[in-house]
């Protein structure tokens, strides 16, 4: 069984991201959960919020037991990214690029 959830449209950049989805990527639930607990990054939080409405979704839709479940597929792809302008010397501007994401984090209980 598979059970996912996903986030669109976050702001936070995919590289940043993706540095948290590597380290929970293969590892059991509740040890995934208790390594993002502890990390001071932003991305942490956010993924950690994904990761338990997964946990939600397997055990209220699908009746599974959280101690086998583990995290099979975690991804971050980019997501539409933001232009903006910034004010520079003599009157010019440069581009900003605000940078976003989808993230998606898959359970199975294999």
């Amino acid at each position: 069984m598979k059970v996912s959830s996903t986030l669109k449209y976050a702001r936070i950049s995919p590289q940043k991201a993706r540095m948290i989805v590597d380290i929970i990527r293969g590892n059991k639930v509740m040890h995934a959960t208790k390594t993002i607990q502890f990390m001071p990054q932003k991305a942490a939080g956010i993924i950690r919020k994904i990761l338990d409405s997964a946990i939600a979704n397997a055990e209220n839709n699908n009746g599974a037991d959280i101690d086998d479940l583990k995290v099979s597929q975690a991804y971050v792809n980019e997501a539409p990214t933001f232009k903006r302008f910034r004010a520079r010397a003599r009157g010019r501007g440069t581009r900003i690029l605000k940078r976003n994401s989808h993230i998606t984090i898959e359970l199975s209980d294999e």
